[in-house]
C-alpha cells in the first residue's frame, strides 16, 4: 500500500509485530507454558490478602492470634524456600514444582476447613512450607532454558504475569469473600494444583544431563559465595522497604483519616502502573547494566517512600506510590537475572532458594519493623527510615556492581545449551 506520493505505508499489523518481537519474541514454548501457569496461579491467589480478615471474622480469632498465625505462615515460607531450592537441584525442577503446587492446594483446603487455634496453626505452618517452595524450581527452570542474554526479558515477563494475575485476584477475591471465604480457599487450591499439573504434563525436566550426573553440593557452597550473600542481604533490605506499602501503609493512612477504601484505591495505582509500563520498558532495561538499573530502582523506591512522609491526602499517597512503583519496575527487570548469572548450573535451585529467603524474610520483617517505627516516631519516622534504608541498599549495590559485572561477563562467554 502507498500514499498519493508513492511513500510506502507499513500495515498496522506489521508495526504491531515489530513492537512485540523484541519484547516477547524468541522465547521457547516451555517458557510460555511456565508463564501461563504462573499467571493462572496468581489469578487464584485470593487467600493471603484476606487471611487476616478471615481469621478474625469467620474463625473468631483475636488480632494477636491472627497475627501469630500469619507469622507462622511467613516462617514456614522461609523454610519452604530453602527446601524448594535443595529439592530443585536433587529431584529436579519439574517434580519439585509439581509437588509444591499440588501440595499447596491440599494445604490451602486444610487451612480453610481447620477449626480451633491449634489446627489452624498447624495448617498454616504446612501451607507456609509449601506455598513458596515452587519458586526456586521455577527460577532454575528459566535459567536452564533461557540464555543469559535473554533472561532479564524472560524474568520481566514473569513479573508482569504475576502482577496481572494479582490485580485480577484482588478484585475477584473481594467480591467472592462477600459470598463466603471458603470460595477463596477452593479457587486458590484449584489454581495451585492446575499450575503444577500443567507443568507436569507440558514441561520436560530442564536440568541438563551433565548437571543431573553431578552430585550437587549443599548450601555451604552457596553461603561461601560472598557476592551472592551480599546480594541477598541487599535484596532483604530492599524487600523490607518495598513491603511497607503492603503492610504498614494502610495503618499510616488510617492515622491521616484515610480508611481501607482509600488505601485500596491508592495501592491499585501500583498494579495498574506495572501492567501498563513494565512491558514497554522491560526489553530496554534488560540491555542496560544490571547493577546500575538496580541502583536507580532502589534509589527511586527510597525517594518515593521518603516523599510519603509529606503525604496526607489520597492524591498525595497515590502520587508517591507511583514514584516508588517506577523504581520497583526498574529493579524487578533484572533482580532474578542476576541470581541466574551468579548460580552454577548444578546449584541454581539452591541459589534461587537463598534469594527467596530475602523476599520471605523481608515480607516477615516488614510489618514487625514497620509497625515499631510507626508506633515509636509516627509516619514521618517510618517513611524517612525507609528512604534511608533504600538509599543504603542502592549504595551497597553500587559497591557490589563490579563483581556482578564480572560474573555476568563470564556467564555470557560460557557456551549455553538447554538440550
Amino acid at each position: 500500500m502507498t500514499t498519493l506520493d508513492d511513500t510506502p505505508v507499513t500495515p498496522a499489523p506489521g508495526r504491531f509485530a515489530a513492537f512485540l518481537r523484541p519484547r516477547v519474541g524468541g522465547l521457547p514454548r516451555t517458557f510460555w507454558v511456565l508463564w501461563a501457569g504462573m499467571l493462572l496461579n496468581r489469578l487464584g491467589t485470593m487467600v493471603e490478602p484476606f487471611l487476616g480478615l478471615y481469621l478474625t471474622t469467620t474463625r473468631g480469632l483475636s488480632l494477636a492470634q491472627a497475627g501469630a498465625v500469619m507469622a507462622v505462615l511467613g516462617a514456614g515460607s522461609l523454610g519452604g524456600q530453602i527446601a524448594g531450592g535443595a529439592l530443585a537441584d536433587r529431584l529436579g525442577r519439574r517434580a519439585t514444582l509439581t509437588l509444591a503446587t499440588v501440595g499447596t492446594g491440599a494445604a490451602m483446603l486444610a487451612l480453610g476447613y481447620a477449626q480451633g487455634i491449634a489446627a489452624i496453626v498447624v495448617a498454616a505452618l504446612v501451607l507456609g512450607l509449601l506455598l513458596d517452595m515452587y519458586r526456586p524450581a521455577s527460577q532454575a527452570m528459566v535459567a536452564d532454558i533461557i540464555s543469559p542474554a535473554e533472561r532479564p526479558r524472560a524474568f520481566g515477563l514473569l513479573f508482569w504475569a504475576v502482577n496481572l494475575g494479582w490485580a485480577v485476584a484482588m478484585v475477584l477475591g473481594g467480591t467472592l469473600a462477600q459470598r463466603g471465604f471458603l470460595w477463596l480457599f477452593w479457587i486458590d487450591a484449584l489454581t495451585c494444583a492446575a499450575f503444577g499439573l500443567l507443568v507436569w504434563r507440558a514441561v520436560p525436566e530442564t536440568r541438563t544431563r551433565d548437571v543431573r550426573a553431578r552430585r550437587a553440593a549443599g548450601f555451604r557452597r552457596v553461603l561461601g559465595d560472598r557476592v551472592m550473600v551480599g546480594y541477598v542481604l541487599i535484596t532483604l533490605v530492599y524487600t523490607f522497604v518495598l513491603m511497607q506499602g503492603m503492610t504498614t501503609m494502610p495503618l499510616a493512612m488510617k492515622e491521616e483519616g484515610l480508611g481501607p477504601q482509600s488505601y485500596g484505591l491508592a495501592i491499585a495505582a501500583n498494579g495498574v502502573l506495572i501492567i501498563i509500563v513494565q512491558p514497554l520498558v522491560n526489553a530496554w532495561l534488560a540491555r542496560r547494566d544490571h547493577s546500575l538499573v538496580m541502583v536507580a530502582g532502589f534509589a527511586l523506591v527510597g525517594i518515593g517512600y521518603g516523599l510519603t512522609s509529606l503525604a496526607s491526602s489520597l492524591a498525595a499517597y497515590t502520587a508517591t506510590i507511583l514514584v516508588w512503583t517506577l523504581g520497583e519496575i526498574m529493579a524487578a527487570s533484572v533482580l532474578q537475572a542476576v541470581v541466574a548469572d551468579l548460580a552454577p548450573a548444578d546449584l541454581r535451585g539452591r541459589y534461587g532458594g537463598l534469594y527467596g529467603v530475602a523476599w520471605s524474610g523481608g515480607f516477615l520483617l516488614a510489618p514487625l519493623g514497620g509497625t515499631q517505627l510507626l508506633g515509636a516516631g509516627g509516619a514521618a519516622a517510618l517513611w524517612l527510615s525507609c528512604a534511608g534504608l533504600a538509599l543504603a541498599a542502592a549504595a551497597a549495590q553500587f559497591a557490589l556492581a563490579p563483581a556482578i559485572r564480572r560474573r555476568r561477563a563470564a556467564a555470557l562467554k560460557t557456551p549455553f545449551s538447554s538440550e
